[in-house]
């Protein structure tokens, strides 16, 4: 079975629906899992839509359909519960989810939203992969790794190629070019959706780590 792994989205709702439709035709009629690696919300124009899309998705089949939360998701439930915390939210993106909502703040998002929101896992894992929105703390295991970590690390998680037992798969920090980043280790999903750049779903077996293929949407 192949399962499609899909980077961040950022609130491109139409990218995401081209990129379902090339994941089905791709599949050709035989089952496949789904994991998405977090940051459905912020700065795109219309994350309500990629969270109904997804968590849909989530809720027919959980036990084919992987949803991680990214640091998007964790800054919107900090703003809920930090004082402070919903300027830096709303600097980064958060603005353009309250306006997808069609409210004035992060406590009038609907509660079901919110509920889903605050359920998502930081890691997902089969036997040939491990996948989280940012990455780990190289030498750390991922299962026990920091949760701060999986969700927001950059280096030295991204300069040292550390082998972590299987193949990480992650997103979070937007690749320039527009075409997924591939180590020996590691590959990066994140190809800047919300920027101009492709919507990347990479494509993984059970008989190795690293992805076959990737299929790619980008905006007319």
């Amino acid at each position: 079975m192949l399962t499609y792994a899909i980077g961040d989205i950022h609130g491109c709702a139409d990218l995401l629906d081209a990129l379902l439709a090339r994941i089905e035709a791709h599949a050709a009629g035989e089952p496949y899992r789904l994991v998405f690696l977090g940051d459905y919300i912020d700065r795109g124009p219309d994350s309500v839509r990629v969270l109904q899309t997804v968590s849909r998705l989530h809720w027919s089949d959980p036990g084919r359909v992987a949803c991680l939360m990214g640091n998007h998701e964790a800054m919107l439930l900090s703003a809920l519960t930090t004082p402070g915390a919903d300027a830096l939210w709303l600097r980064n993106g958060g603005a353009e989810t309250l306006a997808s909502f069609g409210v004035d703040e992060a406590a009038a998002i609907p509660g079901d939203v919110l509920d889903w929101i605050e359920g998502l896992q930081t890691v997902h894992a089969d036997a040939r992969r491990w996948f989280v929105h940012a990455g780990f703390r190289p030498g750390s295991d991922p299962e026990t790794a920091e949760v701060q970590d999986r969700l927001w690390i950059r280096e030295p998680f991204l300069a040292e190629d550390h082998d972590f037992g299987r193949h990480v798969v992650h997103g979070h920090t937007p690749q320039t070019g527009g075409n997924p980043e591939v180590r020996p280790f590691r590959t990066n999903l994140d190809t800047g959706a919300v920027y101009g750049g492709a919507l990347t779903a990479g494509v993984f077996s059970d008989a190795q780590g690293p992805a076959l293929t990737f299929l790619q949407v980008r905006a007319d």
